[in-house]
Formats: C-alpha cells, sequence, structure tokens
C-alpha cells in the first residue's frame, strides 16, 4: 500500500464524520432559525396594535419563554438518551420508545406546576415594579399563550427523536411550514379576518396555540405513517407509566434545564443592569445582542449535532466514533463563529443599519454605543460558540450535572459579577456588561473543554467495546 493509500485511509473517518455532522446540523440550524422566525413574526403582528401592546405582549412573552426554556432543557434529555439507546442497538425500539413516550409524561408533569405560575402574571408582573396596565394586558395574552407551551415541548420531543435516527430534514418541513401558519393563524385572529372577530394580543396567544398544534400533529403524522418511523409505534398506549425511565428522564434531564435557565437568565438580568444606566444603552444593548442571537441559531445546531452524534458512539462504546464527532462539532461550530467574529469587527455599522437609521441625529449615541458594543460581541461571538457546543459534547456523554455547576460560576458570579462591577464601579458602563458576559462565557468554555479533553481519567467514558 503506498503512502498516499494509508494517508487517505488514516483520514476517511474523519471525513465521513465531517459530512454526517453537516448532513444532520443544517437542517437542525435552519430549524433553530424558523422557531427564531415565528417569534419575530408574533412580535412584528403585534407591534401593528400599538406600543403599549407591544409592550405587555414582550413582558408576557418573556416570562413564557423563561418557564419554557427551562422546560425545553428538561425534555432536552430525551435526545442524548435515545441517541445512545439507538447507538448501543441499531435496530432499537423499545428502549428509544420508552423514553419518548416518557418524554411526553414529563412534560405534562413539568407543565402542571408552570400553568399555574403563569396564570398569575398580573401579580408576578406588579411585583416586579411593572406599570398596572401592561399588567393587566400581559396577563390576558399570557392566560391564552401557555397553553401553547405543551405542544412545543412534544415538538421538541419528536425533534428529538428524529434527531437520534439522524433524519432531521422533517423537522425543517415542518417548521418552515409553521412559520407561515402562525403568520396566517396570527393575522386572523389578532386582527380580526374571514369573520373572526378580532382578539388582538389574545389572539396572539390563541395562534401560537393554533401554530405548535398543528406543527406537533405534523410531526405525528410523519412518525405515526412514515416507513422508517412507524415501526416505533411511539404513541401506542403512550398513557402507560414507566417510573424507571420517567425518573431517569428527570436525572438526566434537570440539570439541562437548570443550566439553560441560568444562561437565559443572565440575559434578562443584562438588560436590566443596562437599564440602570440609560435608554441608549438599552437600546443599544438590544442591536449588538440581536445580531449575536440570529450567529448563534449555527452552534446551537452543531451542538444538538454534536450530542447525537457522541450519543451514538457512547452506546457503541466506541471511543473513537466519540473522539471525532465531539472534536468536529467543537471545530466547526468554533471555526464558524470565528468567520462570524471577523464579519462583526470589520462591517459593525453595516449590521448596525439593519435595525436603526445610523445617520439621524437622534440615533447617534446609540449607534456610536452599538458600535463599542459589537466590538466585543466579536469576541463574544468565539467563546459563546465553543460553550455552546462543549455543552452539546457532554450530554452526549450524560454529563449533565457538572457542566452546570460550570454555568452558573461562569454566566452568575463572572458574567454578571465581573460586569456589574465594571460597569458600575469602574465606570466603564454598557462596555463593562459586554466584557462581563464575554468573560464569564470564556470561563464556561474553557472549563467544557477542559472537563472533555480530561473525559477518560474523569471516568466519563464507557468501556470499550
Amino acid at each position: 500500500m503506498t503512502a498516499t493509500a494509508v494517508s487517505t485511509g488514516h483520514q476517511s473517518p474523519w471525513r465521513d464524520e465531517l459530512r454526517a455532522t453537516l448532513s444532520l446540523a443544517w437542517p437542525l440550524i435552519l430549524t433553530n432559525l424558523s422557531m427564531s422566525l415565528i417569534g419575530a413574526t408574533d412580535v412584528v403582528m403585534v407591534g401593528w396594535l400599538g406600543p403599549t401592546e407591544l409592550a405587555a405582549a414582550s413582558l408576557g412573552f418573556n416570562l413564557c419563554m423563561t418557564a419554557a426554556i427551562f422546560c425545553m432543557g428538561l425534555v432536552t434529555a430525551t435526545a442524548p438518551m435515545m441517541a445512545s439507546e439507538r447507538g448501543a442497538k441499531a435496530h432499537s425500539v423499545r428502549d428509544i420508545r420508552r423514553t419518548f413516550r416518557q418524554g411526553l409524561w414529563v412534560a405534562v408533569a413539568i407543565m402542571i406546576p408552570i400553568w399555574l405560575i403563569l396564570w398569575q402574571t398580573e401579580a408576578i408582573l406588579l411585583t416586579l415594579g411593572q406599570q398596572a396596565e401592561l399588567a393587566v394586558k400581559a396577563q390576558s395574552y399570557v392566560r391564552a399563550y401557555m397553553w401553547s407551551i405543551l405542544p412545543f415541548l412534544w415538538l421538541i420531543i419528536a425533534r428529538n427523536f428524529l434527531s437520534a435516527l439522524e433524519q432531521p430534514l422533517w423537522s425543517l418541513i415542518i417548521g418552515i411550514l409553521g412559520v407561515f401558519a402562525n403568520a396566517a393563524f396570527n393575522y386572523v385572529l389578532i386582527f380580526g379576518k374571514l369573520g373572526v372577530p378580532a382578539l388582538g394580543i389574545i389572539g396572539a396567544g390563541i395562534g401560537s396555540i393554533l401554530a405548535n398544534v398543528f406543527m406537533f400533529l405534523g410531526m405525528v403524522a410523519v412518525i405515526t405513517y412514515h416507513p422508517k418511523f412507524r415501526r416505533y409505534h411511539l404513541f401506542g398506549r403512550w398513557w402507560r407509566s414507566d417510573w424507571p425511565r420517567f425518573r431517569a428522564l428527570w436525572k438526566l434531564g434537570l440539570p439541562i434545564a437548570v443550566t439553560m435557565g441560568l444562561e437565559g437568565g443572565v440575559f434578562g438580568v443584562a438588560v436590566m443592569l443596562m437599564g440602570l444606566i440609560d435608554t441608549a444603552s438599552v437600546a443599544a444593548h438590544a442591536i449588538a445582542l440581536q445580531v449575536a442571537s440570529v450567529t448563534f441559531m449555527v452552534p446551537m445546531g452543531l451542538a444538538q449535532a454534536a450530542t447525537v452524534r457522541v450519543g451514538i458512539g457512547y452506546g457503541r462504546r466506541d471511543l473513537a466514533l466519540i473522539r471525532r464527532a465531539g472534536w468536529t462539532s467543537f471545530v466547526m461550530g468554533t471555526g464558524f463563529m470565528a468567520a462570524m467574529a471577523m464579519l462583526i469587527w470589520l462591517s459593525p455599522e453595516l449590521l448596525i443599519t439593519l435595525f436603526i437609521d445610523r445617520d439621524a441625529a437622534i440615533n447617534a449615541e446609540v449607534v456610536q454605543l452599538a458600535i463599542s458594543f459589537l466590538a466585543i460581541a466579536a469576541l463574544f461571538q468565539i467563546v459563546d460558540g465553543a460553550q455552546v457546543v462543549g455543552a452539546g459534547m457532554l450530554r452526549g456523554l450524560h454529563d449533565t450535572t457538572v457542566p452546570m455547576l460550570f454555568a452558573a460560576f461562569g454566566y452568575w458570579v463572572v458574567g454578571i459579577g465581573v460586569g456589574a462591577w465594571l460597569a458600575f464601579y469602574q465606570g466603564w458602563n454598557g462596555v463593562g456588561i459586554w466584557v462581563g458576559l464575554a468573560t464569564g462565557l470564556g470561563i464556561v468554555a474553557v472549563l467544557m473543554l477542559v472537563r472533555w479533553s480530561m473525559r477518560a481519567r474523569l471516568g466519563l467514558l464507557p468501556l470499550e467495546a
């Protein structure tokens, strides 16, 4: 055998892993973007009602999303469990079905207390110092919208099933259909079309229920009738209890839920800290964060792919596959974010003009602040991508508790602590908050990467088959 042939043979597994990861990740990335587009559509349509309705719906929506992110983290545990079950037995049906069904149970169990809490939205917002008029309107919106969270969680579980089988394209198709369905439902219900009375922001909440039910039923149809999926009989006798699997999902999923809640919460606190500085800082922060949120969808999709690919290797007890799957997603995620960092660094004004008129005198202060925030956001991009993919890699190894502690320390002790110190004690203002966020994410990224690198010494790997 020639040296070239040997070299090609050694590289082939990595090329195969690159193809497998790309094939799995790109529909997940576009599905994540479609979910973001649904949220953006809601904001635009409610905004047509007026600033009061938009402010009230935004308050209610943020409260609901805080709860939904926590719940989404809990059911995310179905992804590594189903992936490792498939890895352990390529034609596994029973174990995957058990995890899927108990995922539905977990979603119902967590939503009961969440609904009870969200029902008291007006009291919660008044306690947080919000205006009485906004609190009343927000409560009417939330009491409609909150019922959409359960079908959304069931949709996530169905997406995880398709991802574990490395068939995510259907998730993308249904997500795209969901964007159009959500826009249609909202238009009819908010503004009173086709003979339906105009329901205002309550209509937006009902529209979200119908859109999520529509997407979940689409998933049910695909899973039930598609030849590749129907043999799993996922919905047959789904009401039967399976307490060992139910407890296993809580054990693995609760740390993920706390981690995602901590990450979402830290950005909410950052907004409040900006509000203590001035209005221009809040506006500039919103622009910089929106830019970062869009690019974040790519490493988030790669993190989801890493969880599945590493999980399959974990189930097979294939240490080489685990190593290739993890590092492939990590390099792709950080490489993409490095490219985005360069774009942000070189063209901040171009990105800002997507949101406001940079030539208007009234926006001058916001533009200058946004430019300074985006300079830090360029570095923020790389470490944010590294930490989210790192977390996805470790989830594939069913390692969630210690990463939760990393998140608590990095996001809240370092991120908020350093940010508040720089902003209010060192006079850095909004720049200090962004430096704190970037520092916290950097700490989490390093800790995740070190733990991944030490996975064998820490006993995180299965015994080799």
